[in-house]
């Protein structure tokens, strides 16, 4: 069965051929899927005949959001201390460890319940992929569920047994645990490897043992790197090919040289700094240098308890320096490229057919309206879903 989805005011393909500019944009658009890919996208005026027909009226159209790092598999609550940091006191990342009690003392129903909440809700934003990562279990047994859980409901999975040195342990012995018996346990469940290569984590050669392990076990590297500080994280993603640097919030010149000239995305996560008072990554110096920039919420308990897509792309363009058509491009072909992913963050023949269908004829009032509800409907794979 084919369906044309037609009276798309203005179209987000990212696929420059199909469209102007970088965006790939088509005024008076039409799509057309077939089972779950897109067959055809241009102009209304010459689509092709269809099973179905849907005319949207004038709305604007996007590739569905992909969010390319989150932290779903968690149970407890931080209200506390999120009241507290609003009151004054600095975020150091030490209540990972609190939600890692309330994680380990979870049902894996609990657990899976809360995943499958949170998924929905970032998919009535317009999220169609999300990658979900382990790491607030922080034994063999309780990541290697975490994993299990998180595969339930994404395909997107990472391994992030190195998020802190849990109360008690040493960290290198810890090393030696998440690089052993944990990976030997965990890799199955999972596509990638992390680490959190950070003041108060793991340094860089610690983290260099972690990344490394991952890969020899056939996980491909992504890095939390310069979240709280300078650091070695950056420049160790690069190295090691890692898909993803997460947060790239403190960089120096070699640091932004490096992202500029390898393959590693620099994926900025703008609900850290806005739920925590920090200073703001600088997308502007990123792309003028020619790094590959992605967008995510960054979604877990502590320091970035969003799942909206929509309020990422706002708060980049009004306090990272980029600008509306960088920030969309960032929330979706930047998450695909920072998962390594060809087949989303595109409406172009051959690709899966995720779509968001926003309640404005443009794509600029993703950032023009922000806090509003634009998005007004969803396909994935084909499928309304919203």
């Amino acid at each position: 069965m084919s369906l044309l989805v037609t009276g798309l005011s203005r179209l987000v393909t990212n696929d420059p051929s199909l469209g102007e500019g970088p965006l790939g944009v088509i005024e008076d658009a039409a799509v057309v899927f077939e089972d779950a890919t897109v067959a055809w996208a241009g102009p209304a005026s010459r689509a092709p005949e269809a099973d179905r027909v849907h005319d949207e009226g004038g709305r604007a159209a996007i590739p569905g959001f992909v969010d390319s790092h989150a932290h779903l598999v968690f149970a407890g609550d931080r209200t506390a201390e999120f009241d507290a940091r609003m009151s004054g006191t600095p975020y150091t990342a030490g209540g990972i460890r609190t939600t890692v009690a309330a994680t380990r003392a979870a049902s894996d129903a609990e657990l899976s319940a809360n995943v499958a909440r949170l998924v929905a809700e970032a998919l009535r934003q317009g999220t169609t992929v999300i990658e979900c990562k382990s790491g607030y279990g922080l034994t063999v047994e309780d990541e290697a569920r975490s994993l299990r859980i998180a595969g339930e409901h994404t395909d997107e999975v990472t391994y992030l047994g190195a998020h802190v040195v849990p109360a008690g342990l040493d960290a290198d012995a810890y090393v030696g645990l998440v690089t052993g018996p944990m990976l030997e346990r965990c890799a199955p469940y999972a596509r990638w490897v992390d680490v959190f290569c950070e003041r108060g984590a793991f340094d860089g050669e610690q983290a260099r043992a972690v990344l490394e392990a991952g890969v020899k076990r056939g996980l491909v590297p992504r890095v939390h790197a310069n979240q709280l500080g300078h650091g070695p994280g950056v420049r160790l993603a690069v190295e090691l090919g890692a898909a993803s640097a997460d947060h790239c919030t403190h960089l120096d010149d070699a640091d932004v040289d490096a992202l500029a000239s390898g393959e590693t995305v620099a994926t900025l996560l703008p609900g850290a700094e806005f739920s925590t008072r920090s200073p703001y990554p600088d997308a502007r110096r990123l792309l003028d240098a020619g790094a590959t920039v992605a967008l995510s919420t960054d979604c877990n308990p502590g320091s970035s308890f969003t799942t909206s897509m929509p309020f990422c792309v706002a708060v980049a363009v009004r306090e990272m320096g980029m600008t509306p058509d960088e920030a969309v491009w960032a929330a979706t072909m930047g998450g695909a490229r920072a998962l390594r992913r060809t087949d989303v963050g595109r409406i172009a023949p051959g690709a899966r057919a995720d779509l968001v269908l926003l309640d404005a004829p443009s794509h600029v009032h993703l950032a023009y309206r922000p806090g509003v509800p634009l998005v007004s409907a969803v396909w994935r794979r084909g499928e309304r879903v919203v």
